[in-house]
């Protein structure tokens, strides 16, 4: 275990130094690269900045409103059939929208529930098995300026649903 431990201490310093020694050897000037980087990075959150605030409020308005609590209970047939657990349903949906709400949510299911329940380690799975496509989609699509974006919400969505469904899965399973 140690090993591993000093293995993940040194990955980013060895990465880090290996670019600099990497550059170095090209004759390219690091300092003015990095300088360059940073200052496209700042013009690109400046730019993402309103997608984000709009994609904050919309969150914080589903949680405050109930309307999630009520989508949820849309879903009560399903998960009464399948069995999957409906306390889950906001995460599955939140998932769609934002990584730091449905994390709001999952420390919720853990702080109700454990952890080490059935419920935590599912909702633990879950995050690792799906994506925040809308927030995903509208932050780089709008960034590198695409608006047709064809098929991609639909296979995003479809995905993600095979994520839940792998998860729920999984943790049978395996727990």
């Amino acid at each position: 275990m140690e090993k591993f431990i000093i293995i993940s201490n040194l990955i980013i310093p060895v990465i880090v130094f290996s670019t600099v020694l990497f550059g170095a050897t090209k004759g390219i000037s690091i300092y003015e690269t990095f300088v360059d980087g940073a200052k496209k990075g700042i013009a690109t959150v400046f730019d993402i900045a309103p997608t984000l605030i709009a994609l904050m409020m919309s969150v914080y308005i589903l949680r405050s409103s109930g309307l999630l609590d009520i989508v949820a209970n849309l879903f009560k047939p399903i998960t009464s059939i399948t069995g999957f657990p409906k306390e889950l349903v906001p995460l599955c949906i939140m998932r769609l929208v934002s990584s730091s709400a449905s994390t709001g949510l999952l420390t919720d299911i853990f702080a109700t529930y454990g952890p080490d329940s059935f419920m935590g380690r599912l909702a633990s799975v879950m995050m690792s098995c799906t994506e925040t496509v809308f927030y995903t989609m509208s932050l780089y699509f709008l960034h590198i300026n695409i608006r047709k974006t064809r098929y991609t919400l639909a296979g995003a969505i479809i995905s993600n649903i095979f994520g839940i469904i792998g998860a729920y899965i999984l943790t049978l399973l395996l727990f």
